[in-house]
């Protein structure tokens, strides 16, 4: 999957001229660690005290730099003006990570990328997408819900301390 996508999109908080969503590249992985950092922190500080459990940037840093290289993950970088403000990755019929700067949020960027992501893998001949949110992640769950995503009863933790809970949602596509 070697997508580019250019969208032009106005918003009302910000212009977004033209967004392109493309391969990410090993070299893109520190940028979408400095884009993936704050947005955990903003979404998920009540689950991951910073005192207690940092931002794991290393091992998170490892995990990118290992599905980049693998053939059956597409990953994606957001990428208006050029600039790292957002990340996607699918496996399978999975949407594995997806996220935007906090800048970025309320502009309709995550609306544009998520869509593009899910018309590649309807063009692919899937027919349902999932993912795993974490369960006090009350703003990504919004987001999945208002975007046609259901929870199912399927529940898991995270591999990172302390592991918080993960829901499974599904899309029809």
């Amino acid at each position: 999957m070697s997508t580019v996508l250019t969208i032009t999109q106005e918003s009302p908080r910000r212009r977004l001229a033209v967004v392109v969503l493309e391969p990410m590249r090993a070299v893109d992985v520190d940028a979408v660690l400095d884009v993936q950092g704050p947005g955990s922190i903003a979404a998920l500080s009540e689950v991951f005290p910073q005192d207690r459990y940092p931002f794991p940037r290393a091992e998170l840093r490892q995990r990118w730099l290992e599905e980049v290289a693998d053939p059956d993950v597409a990953c994606f970088v957001i990428r208006p003006d050029r600039i790292v403000t957002g990340f996607a990755a699918l496996h399978g019929t999975e949407l594995l990570h997806f996220g935007t700067e906090i800048s970025t949020w309320g502009t309709g960027l995550a609306s544009l990328a998520h869509d593009e992501l899910l018309a590649t893998l309807t063009d692919e001949g899937a027919t349902i997408a999932w993912l795993r949110v974490f369960e006090v992640n009350a703003r990504a769950r919004r987001f999945y819900t208002k975007h046609g995503w259901t929870a199912d009863d399927e529940r898991t933790t995270s591999s990172f301390p302390p592991h918080p809970t993960l829901l499974r949602y599904e899309k029809k596509l």
